[in-house]
């Protein structure tokens, strides 16, 4: 019947134009066709598909049967002869059907899956797609570079295997499709390489084969087994395509960023930009990191020019959420400091967007990333980063830290660097200027106060004042009143107005409040336990989530306790400033 009704609708078309073709005519063409395919009459359709009469037909309708003839071949995927002839269908089709049309039914059919079948559908129509894109008339380079760009995406939805176990077994097809990819790419390079002259078109597909993508493919750590890596070997293998299509990897990273403009659209042209930044960024680590072709690089540049260069690339791995991709980021810049001295890296480089950019990006990674083991890389990394500055440089940098990342965790890790850099300062024959003296009391000014005075939210800034305190403790403790290295006894006023004074009021009230809710959750909990029920309180203006009352009580505790211990040590700072000015006085006296 299905075969009946599609020689029925063919016989009534093969007496029109092409251009006569009706919308109807396709949709019933369409629903024939796939009924004859769910129904099995498929050497009758071969036949229909191969006879000559039929060919303005299937030229202008054949593309809505790939959907269904790809879908034939994913279900089908253990019964040879079916496949078979599926496949001579499908490679029928991509010789007969319009190459435009063709190529956008391709592309959704890659779009439509997700898990495993990506890959599965990626492998069928890899072939058929280059096929596609090879007979079309005009506009290769765009199709090329939207056909990559559909791949990658899908692509990049697939767990990277990162073990060698994950590789061999290769569960979700990446490490076949990365193969695979390189044989679609080849032609096109070719292409390329064999053009006579440097024509419009040709260049443009140069742009689209440099846009190639390479961000999320992970890569095993220099090992024996590292040669074995597909994944290695794909990116080496994209790596010698640059080179071939005129586009050396030393001449093209070191000239990123000077290329014209060539959309006449600003939203093109930044979409343009963001994956050309994310390739360049891409081969940075490859070259960098892994290693791939690093022998190519001139040997005269300098370690501090090479992290120049590519703080532009740190920056925007760090800018991606994906944990894959912002590791990327951590391991090129630890690549770049560890060339670098300690304390050598100018201030001066800070004026370069990038040098600031990239630390507050770690700051995020430290603060917002779920991995454990990356927050501590993060950290790692900020202080490093620390180190290899100049005393300028490391002033600016606390400076600008402080002022922007609104986490007290951070906050606490500046200022303890802060006291390293003081102490540092100390055993110094010559003081260092920016930690010591006028420069210093400029950033105590940012350390040593409460954000938002009596109002602060104590617990939510613990860290901060307790590293704050601490080191108004070792200040206080280490500068003598007559020898005020650092100037702290000359601020010391201000500093009660502004830190002291106002944390002692923040203190009485937040124990004040706390000690209320604990009452008043001990009071309820009798009822709460007979009746069964979770409990919530009010802290800070903020409702706490919904919990048991001894969790509710251990958690009112446990911020007791915190301003206990905030209590202490602003006791002792206290107690401190008074014994060294009781001692200095007396010593003065004894001197008149």
């Amino acid at each position: 019947m299905a075969v009946e009704e599609l020689q029925s609708i063919i016989k009534r078309c093969q007496i029109l134009e092409e251009q006569d073709f009706k919308e109807e005519d396709f949709g019933l063409f369409q629903i024939a066709g796939q009924r004859c395919l769910e129904e099995g009459h498929i050497t009758q359709l071969l036949e229909i598909i191969q006879n000559e009469k039929n060919k303005v037909i299937f030229k202008t309708m054949g593309w809505n049967l790939v959907g269904p003839v790809v879908r034939c071949l994913l279900w089908n995927d253990k019964e040879d002869d079916k496949r078979k002839d599926y496949y001579q269908m499908l490679d029928l089709l991509v010789k007969l059907c319009n190459p435009k049309e063709l190529l956008l039914g391709l592309l959704e059919l890659i779009e439509e899956p997700s898990g495993k079948q990506i890959s599965q559908i990626i492998l069928l129509l890899l072939q058929p797609l280059q096929t596609v894109i090879q007979k079309l008339p005009n506009n290769k380079a765009y199709s090329v570079g939207l056909a990559l760009s559909t791949l990658w995406s899908q692509l990049s939805l697939l767990p990277v295997p990162y073990s060698k176990e994950q590789i061999q077994t290769d569960d979700y097809g990446l490490c076949q499709c990365c193969k695979a990819l390189i044989g679609f790419t080849k032609p096109f390079v070719e292409e390329v390489i064999d053009a006579k002259e440097n024509s419009v078109e040709n260049e443009k597909l140069k742009d689209e084969l440099l846009k190639f993508p390479l961000l999320t493919a992970q890569f095993l750590e220099q090992s024996e087994e590292g040669e074995n890596d597909p994944l290695k070997f794909f990116a080496a293998e994209i790596i010698g395509f640059l080179s071939a299509i005129g586009h050396p990897f030393p001449k093209m990273i070191f000239n990123h960023g000077r290329k014209k403009k060539t959309w006449n659209y600003l939203e093109f042209e930044e979409e343009e930009d963001k994956q050309l930044a994310d390739s360049m960024a891409s081969l940075a680590y490859l070259v960098f990191v892994q290693g791939i072709s690093i022998d190519q690089l001139p040997m005269v540049l300098s370690p501090s020019y090479l992290l120049q260069f590519n703080m532009g690339h740190i920056e925007v791995f760090l800018q991606r959420t994906e944990e894959s991709v912002f590791s990327k980021g951590l391991e090129l810049l630890e690549n770049g400091l560890l060339r670098i001295e300690d304390n050598s890296l100018l201030y001066q480089y800070l004026e370069i967007k990038s040098f600031l950019t990239v630390p507050q990006g770690l700051v995020k990674v430290m603060t917002l990333c779920p991995i454990e083991t990356l927050r501590k890389k993060g950290l790692a990394m900020l202080q490093l980063y620390i180190n290899k500055l100049d005393s300028q440089g490391k002033y600016t940098l606390f400076r600008c830290l402080l002022n922007t990342s609104n986490h007290s965790g951070v906050e606490a890790f500046i200022i303890q660097n802060i006291k390293n850099q003081i102490d540092m300062s100390f055993k110094k024959t010559q003081n260092d200027k920016w930690f010591t003296g006028p420069q210093l009391i400029s950033l105590l000014d940012l350390v040593l106060s409460l954000p938002e005075g009596a109002e602060t939210d104590l617990l939510l800034n613990s860290d901060r004042i307790m590293a704050s305190l601490n080191l108004l403790r070792y200040l206080i403790i280490k500068d003598n009143e007559n020898d005020n290295q650092t100037g702290v006894w000359t601020e010391l006023g201000k500093i009660e107005n502004n830190f002291l004074k106002p944390l002692h009021t923040g203190l009485n009230m937040s124990k004040a409040h706390y000690e209320a809710e604990i009452k008043n959750s001990q009071e309820n909990s009798q009822a709460i336990q007979k009746s069964k029920d979770l409990c919530s309180i009010t802290v800070g203006g903020e409702k706490m989530p919904n919990m048991p009352p001894e969790m509710q009580l251990q958690v009112l505790h446990s911020a007791l306790f915190t301003f206990d211990l905030i209590e202490s040590v602003l006791a002792r700072v206290e107690e401190l400033i008074e014994i060294k000015t009781k001692s200095t006085s007396e010593e003065n006296t004894g001197i008149k």
